[in-house]
Parts: C-alpha cells; structure tokens; sequence
C-alpha cells in the first residue's frame, strides 16, 4: 500500500466496525478529499457516516466537539495544514480542555487529520510545517507517520483514542512509497519512537517526510564509516523520551531533522529534553537541521527551503568529527 491506501483502509475498518465513527470536512465525501484518502467511503457507509461540510474549519471543529460531547467519534479533515487556523480558536479553547473543565464527564475523542509540509510546488498556506504549534498545547496529542504501515496502525489507535489527536499527513509522500502492509486491523502505540537504524556514533531523530532524507544521509554517512542510530519519532506530543535519551547515551551526539522553522521547534524540545537526561554523555552539541525561519518559498523558490539528504550528511558528518 502507499499511505493514502493505507489511511483510507485504517478510516475503512473503524468505519465498519465502529457506528460513532463519523466522517467530515471539506470534499471529503463525493470527491473523496483533495487528494483522494476518504475516496469510496460516502459510497460505502452512506452520508450520514461520510459528508461534506461547508468552508468553514472553525465550523469544522466546533461541531467535532459537539458531536463527542454526545457520543460521537468524529474523524475531520483539514483540506491542508494551513487552512487549520481558522479552527485553531475550537482546538485550544474547546477540544484540548473539555476533560479538564468537566473535571472527566465528557472528553472530545476525535481525530483532526491535515495533510502538511512542502515539496509538491504548492501554492500560499499549502506547504506549512507547524506541528509545534500543536505540541505545545495541553490536552492534544500530535501524531506523524512517515510509512504506509505505521499510517494505518497510527490512525486506529488515534480513532480509538479518547484523547483529541492531530494526525499530520505529510503530502508529499502520499504516493512516493509502498510497503507491505497488513490488510486486517492493526494498531501502534501512540507515543513510542521507533528505532529503524541502530548506530553508535550519532543519533539521528527525524519524522514524517524527513525520515527518507534521513535515511540517505545515513546510507551516505556509513560510506565514511560514520555509524548513524537513526530514530522516526512518529509522535510528536507525547514524546519519547527513554528512546532518545537511551540513544544519545549510547552514541553521544544528536542530530535532530525537521521541516518546520528552527526557532520553538521540535528539535528545540529534543535539545532540553537531552540537556536534562544525557547531559554528561553529550560529547558534541546538539544540532538542528531545519526549515528556516520565514513562510515557505512559492514553487520556483520552495527548493531553497526543503532539507536535501546532502545537507543532512553534513551536518551528521561535522557532529561525528566535533
């Protein structure tokens, strides 16, 4: 499968199983969404399970939290990451706080899903990476897949979950890949890192779309006899901790790659988290291979701005030798 196959198929069994599964948002019913992930369901389970909404992520949301608060488990698409703003008012004011403020008498166990990053020469507000800005919120939890097989084992446990899960779909790997992935139900445990490389020089952290330019990097890395831990954090909010600080302890030095804009960004949390746990095994300092600072180029400038698996080696090779 590739990972618009296996997110469909994820969306397929809850559906089936699960008659509070709701699906909506923008086109996501007759179209099957801008880039086809829910195409087939409205056929299959009808429009009362699977339905448009109007242009309105605010409205989107808002009525999310509404449907929970009655037994619903509604699973909702933002068209692309950065047309979330506009309902970013019902996540941080309704969603991640209605356990707390009904003191547990009523949760909001949904799923946002939003397709997000660069690298497919999109136009304004399509190309975003700000996850950050949702990990840093109480009462969210931040989900990233960066394989078909970890899509579909990710998302079922975000539906299940009673927890508000932001489940960031990066676009530009949506047909890039296809792994062998299971055709019966699975699931994956929310919050877990995984190690795909095992290394003792430099521990390399990335997730989403950067886990395949990571993966060059470490294949150019071992050319030079550099050997690279490479960790897929999949999880952003809640993070992994023991992974990343038992891999550092071992290797000593830190890498950390992400899309999204350096400053208060994922890597930046890494770093304090390596700081407070493995600080005395650090043998170099932590380096962040990042976005830059500044809105995402428009197509004929975007290549300036997306991490390339040379830039990585770089820096993996300049930590190796500090």
């Amino acid at each position: 499968m590739n990972l618009v196959t296996a997110i469909n198929q994820a969306i397929d069994i809850k559906l089936s199983e699960d008659p509070n599964v709701v699906v909506f948002g923008e086109d996501v019913g007759v179209e099957g969404g801008v880039f086809r992930v829910t195409e087939g369901l409205q056929q299959k389970y009808g429009e009362a399970r699977v339905f448009d909404s109007p242009l309105a992520e605010s409205a989107i949301i808002g009525t999310a939290v509404g449907m929970c608060m009655n037994g619903l488990r509604p699973v909702v698409e933002m068209q692309f990451s950065g047309f979330a703003y506009p309902g970013f008012n019902q996540m941080i004011s309704h969603a991640a706080r209605m356990r707390n403020r009904t003191r547990g008498r009523y949760t909001t166990p949904m799923v946002i899903r939003m397709p997000y990053g660069g690298g497919i020469n999109a136009l304004e507000h399509h190309s975003e990476s700000m996850e950050a800005l949702y990990g840093h919120i109480p009462g969210l939890k931040v989900v990233i897949p960066s394989t078909p097989y970890d899509a579909k084992g990710l998302l079922i446990s975000a539906i299940e979950s009673d927890d508000t899960i932001i489940f960031m779909e990066p676009k530009r790997i949506y047909r890039a890949i296809k792994q062998e992935v299971p055709e019966e139900k699975f699931s994956i445990e929310i919050g877990k890192a995984k190690v795909l490389n095992a290394g003792t020089d430099v521990t390399l952290v990335a997730y989403g779309a950067m886990v395949r330019e990571a993966q060059k990097a470490v294949a150019l890395a071992k050319k030079e006899n550099v050997s690279v831990e490479l960790i897929d954090l999949r999880t952003i909010y809640p993070i992994d901790r023991e992974t990343i600080v038992n891999s550092v302890k071992k290797t000593g030095r830190l890498v950390v790659v992400h899309e999204g804009p350096t400053t208060f960004g994922v890597a930046a949390e890494l770093t304090a988290i390596v700081n407070e746990d493995s600080f005395l095994s650090l043998e170099a300092p932590v380096k962040r291979v990042t976005g830059f600072d500044t809105i995402v180029p428009l197509p004929r400038g975007e290549h300036h701005y997306i991490i390339t698996p040379e830039r990585i080696h770089f820096e993996l090779m300049k930590t190796a030798r500090f």
